[in-house]
């Protein structure tokens, strides 16, 4: 009898993809799936520690299936990923009821690890760092079929004062590019029409294994695949951000006009404590850059305050810097203090409550940014792609070039004829409503 494995996948869209090996190892392997803990005989919680709160909800994910197995409602339960990398003998020692932890090298040791665990041996599994990237795994894609994420690197170089990634994940480790179109052209085979490249940092892609940032060659690269329509890049460090690279977004007609750009902070004092390559002034230099040679460009980034430091002074600077850039897209993370890290041991720690009353005054302030942004594209005609109905109203939901999926707004769309997701249509915008757009699909479909 086939056993049916529970696969919850916690964090990033990086961890997704993990998630989507093991899925598809496992399914070769000759599990089946279920999303229903009533009908699952093993969990497998593929895990975060990032941030304390991705650190919460792993450990009280794990004990909530930590209890069915104590009920006799599953066989066995395992752990991988960041969390069973960093904290492996503290989950051993603290929740007997862990069968195997995976660590984040060793993914494709999934099917080994069920199949031994299931015959009473001790599985757990572990590789260096050092590791070459997983590769050459058919996928279970998660994301409804018509996007997938690609994972072009593993690990960071940066070593950020704040960031336990390189603890957890490695160094820097470029996913070879002949591994990267295969696997591109096997899922536009499949359907996927948006990829979205993602990594710790893209933007230094091939660096380690080529000798040169080779992020736009593996571009041309898939913008020459059937079956792919938009190209997104997240996650780009604006240090590594070149001429070539501006140029082969602005020639290249699949890649979105879209860019995450991870700045963390723009006082010059916070981002020499945080580790980080820029200060300032080549933020402006490099934003400015950018919308010269892209007028359209959509610009997200993320910021971290209270850091170890920052003061009234440094904050300031902040709310001041974003008000003059007027990012389009902008999320915000209060400083979370990780133990193995040089910034846990700074002095002048920021009490909670200050991050938490700075973040608010950031995002009321995005906020105000956001909303007028989205009443500007009204009358605008706009491609979007289709993700799905909403039945009850009898309206689409889709999203345009400068929205990623489960980070930004949405478009809903009042449509005369039937679409499926994943299509592609024009959208005249009408209406605005906070972060989100509405509009009535154009007659014609762009494809």
């Amino acid at each position: 009898m086939m056993k049916k494995v529970l696969f919850v996948s916690l964090g990033c869209d990086k961890n997704l993809v993990d998630s989507e090996m093991m899925l598809g190892l496992l399914a070769r392997g000759g599990y089946e799936f279920t999303d229903d803990e009533r009908e699952a005989d093993i969990v497998v919680v593929n895990t975060c520690c990032f941030i304390g709160d991705a650190k919460e909800e792993s450990v009280n994910t794990i004990l909530e299936m930590a209890e069915l197995k104590n009920n006799g409602d599953i066989e066995a339960l395992i752990v991988a990923g960041c969390l069973g990398e960093r904290y492996r003998e503290e989950i051993r020692k603290e929740i007997p009821e862990v069968d195997a932890v995976i660590g984040t090298a060793a993914i494709d040791e999934i099917v080994k690890t069920l199949d031994e665990v299931q015959h009473g041996l001790q599985s757990d599994r572990y590789k260096s760092l050092d590791e070459p990237p997983v590769t050459g795994i058919e996928r279970v894609v998660t994301t409804g079929g018509y996007y997938a994420y690609l994972k072009i690197a593993e690990g960071c170089d940066k070593h950020c004062t704040y960031c336990i990634i390189p603890k957890v994940r490695g160094n820097y480790r470029s996913v070879p590019m002949e591994a990267l179109v295969a696997e591109a052209q096997q899922l536009a085979n499949k359907g996927v029409k948006e990829l979205i490249l993602v990594a710790q940092e893209t933007t230094v892609y091939g660096q380690d294994i080529y000798g040169h940032k080779a992020l736009p060659e593996l571009l041309h690269k898939l913008c020459a695949l059937s079956g792919i329509c938009w190209i997104r890049l997240l996650y780009c460090y604006p240090e590594e951000i070149d001429d070539e690279l501006i140029q082969t977004i602005k020639e290249e007609k699949k890649i979105c006009h879209y860019l995450d750009l991870p700045i963390q902070h723009a006082s010059d004092t916070i981002l020499q404590r945080m580790g980080r390559r820029t200060d300032r002034k080549q933020l402006q230099d490099i934003i400015g850059r950018l919308r010269r040679e892209i007028p359209d460009i959509c610009l997200r980034t993320t910021l971290i305050t209270g850091f170890p430091g920052e003061t009234e002074e440094d904050h300031e600077q902040l709310m001041e810097f974003v008000k003059q850039i007027r990012f389009d897209r902008l999320g915000v993370f209060t400083y979370s203090r990780e133990e193995d890290t040089p910034a846990a041991l700074m002095p002048d720690q920021i009490p909670e409550r200050t991050k938490k009353k700075r973040r608010a005054q950031l995002m009321r302030l995005q906020q105000d940014i956001a909303f007028e942004a989205a009443q500007n594209m009204i009358g605008t005609v706009v491609t979007a792609i289709i993700e799905g109905r909403i039945v009850c109203d009898d309206v689409y939901v889709a999203r345009t070039y400068k929205d990623a999926p489960n980070v930004d707004g949405c478009l809903f769309v009042n449509a005369d004829r039937d679409l499926m997701s994943g299509d592609f249509v024009q959208v005249k915008i009408t209406a605005s409503h906070e972060y989100d757009l509405i509009g009535d699909m154009e007659d014609e479909s762009a494809e």
